[in-house]
């Protein structure tokens, strides 16, 4: 019964949508220029009740690029969009206003229900969907793990391992029976490897090709893309409906949340025991990984378990989608790809290491702006969201009401012409150096940006604590593949970007591994 009421319910909802969309199109389309220019200003048309549905329907498989268009029509690079069973939104390119809300006005911004709803069930109370005294303090506990000292031993113990003795020799064997790649998926698997390790203190070997990928990294991958899709619904009751009554999506969704929390729980559950074996059955004691310290502070399992599953969401995903986008653009920019080699070379010549090191990673200051310039086209993170919590005005003008949604947009600002120039839509890493650039060897320095112009890893009081680490891993990865191998897509057509949770390439990346010579 609860089926067929939801198919009735979509079945009059999308005759009523064609209705309204064939009698107000031809008034949209005649309205005054003056009229259409004011309303562009402050976001996309908007009617009674149904608000901005009718654009937001049509532009539903191009959100980013209609949002980004949008804001560069803006005078203040700012908009405010009216959706059907939403808040107020207020979507901004402004760096001003991004500051404002990330910095100055740091407390009037928090999460807020609207936002923790969606991504609440799988994160629960984890540092990403709670505000407070409680992201407080799993963000002072999970800082231990960010320390110079931190980094450089994850370099030494776990990504030369992991990298030299698996990742190398994956790629090798590729190369050596001239078979296609999914970079993407590969890149995936690596990360998840390491990053279950950090937060777990366990190794999945995801990979180990011969084995099917473990049940909790498909439930991992099902419930990110369901939690973002109820995000992105252009009638934003709908998830709730279904998720009240288990249909469709919604359903499956709990399932892979309940996989996810139940393996998860599992493995802290083993290791709690394996950790008080160790120590007589007293006290649990840290053991150079998240779970480990979280699990001497105290905490209960539960809340353990969302804390970790952050983590390894956050870890997974982002720095292999960065790695994935950089790979595509390098393909197509063979100087700055030669301009990379030419940096590692030379570094480790100077050094006389077989392995790269801590201190060599710090050098390579080309290939950190390849990866700056590549997140600024295709940022891990597409979009975020605060909600008000009173009446404020953004330094643009722009009023927010209580209970506002207040988004800025790292893809939109990425493609602000008066952020970046004329040139805004080309990969061009010299923008990120001062001096010498490519064509002198790459020896310039790296030019100091506004973290609120470019908020790939969000700015103020909630900064990405793992940016150093995701640096550090996606250097050593670029760096030890493209000194052994070239990477080729073997399709010239260019590659579609998924604003999921974290933003990946719409059917992966394909692509020819050769020895390089």
């Amino acid at each position: 019964m609860s089926i067929l009421l939801f198919v009735g319910f979509s079945v009059i909802l999308y005759a009523f949508l064609s209705l309204i969309h064939r009698n107000i199109s031809k008034k949209t389309s005649s309205s005054s220029s003056s009229s259409s220019s004011l309303r562009m200003s402050h976001g996309p048309p908007s009617y009674p009740i149904i608000g901005c549905l009718l654009s937001f329907y049509r532009n539903r498989s191009r959100l980013l690029d209609w949002y980004t268009d949008l804001l560069s029509r803006s005078p203040t690079q700012t908009i405010v969009i009216h959706r059907l069973g939403a808040c107020r939104t207020v979507v901004t390119a402004n760096p001003d206003n991004v500051e404002h809300v990330l910095k100055a006005n740091f407390h009037n911004y928090p999460k807020g229900v609207p936002f923790t709803s969606i991504l609440g069930d799988l994160l629960g109370c984890g540092i990403f969907n709670v505000d407070g005294p409680l992201w407080s303090t799993q963000r002072k506990l999970a800082s231990h793990e960010f320390s110079t000292h931190s980094l450089r031993d994850f370099v030494l113990r776990m990504l030369e391992a992991e990298v030299e003795n698996r990742l190398l020799p994956l790629l090798q064997d590729y190369a050596d029976t001239d078979r296609t790649l999914d970079l993407q998926d590969l890149l995936k698997r690596f990360t998840f490897d390491t990053v279950c390790q950090v937060s777990l203190g366990t190794d999945p070997d995801c990979l180990d090709l011969s084995r099917p990928l473990p049940p909790l990294v498909t439930a991992f991958e099902n419930a990110s893309r369901i939690c973002a899709m109820r995000a992105t619904s252009p009638v934003y009751l709908v998830w709730k409906i279904k998720r009240a009554l288990s249909i469709g999506s919604e359903k499956k969704l709990a399932e892979a949340v309940k996989l996810v929390h139940g393996d998860i729980l599992d493995i802290i559950r083993n290791r709690k025991k394996k950790l008080l074996q160790e120590n007589g059955d007293q006290q649990i004691k840290y053991d150079g990984d998240l779970l480990s310290r979280f699990l001497a502070a105290g905490h209960s399992e539960e809340m353990v378990r969302d804390m970790v599953i952050s983590f390894v969401m956050a870890g997974r995903d982002t720095t292999s989608a960065a790695m994935t986008w950089l790979f595509w653009l390098l393909a197509q920019n063979s100087n700055a790809e030669q301009a990379i080699i030419s940096e590692i070379d030379s570094i480790l010549d100077q050094s006389c290491n077989k392995f790269l090191e801590f201190e060599n990673l710090k050098e390579m200051r080309f290939l950190k702006a390849c990866l700056c310039e590549s997140m600024r086209l295709y940022p891990p993170i597409a979009w975020d969201s605060k909600h008000a919590t009173v009446d404020d005005v953004l330094p643009d003008g722009t009023p927010v009401r209580k209970g506002d949604r207040v988004t800025y947009f790292p893809y939109g600002m990425g493609r602000m012409e008066e952020l970046w120039g004329k040139d805004r839509l080309e990969f061009k890493p010299d923008r990120w150096l001062v001096g010498p650039g490519m064509e002198d060897g790459a020896k310039g320095e790296l030019r100091a940006v506004s973290p609120f112009k470019y908020p790939v890893f969000q700015a103020g009081p909630r900064v990405c604590l793992g940016k150093q680490m995701a640096f550090i891993q996606m250097k050593y990865v670029v760096a030890s593949i493209l000194r052994r191998f070239e990477i080729r897509p073997v399709l010239e057509n260019g590659s579609i970007f998924v604003p999921l949770l974290t933003a990946h390439m719409a059917g992966g990346l394909k692509v020819a591994v050769k020895k390089r010579t």
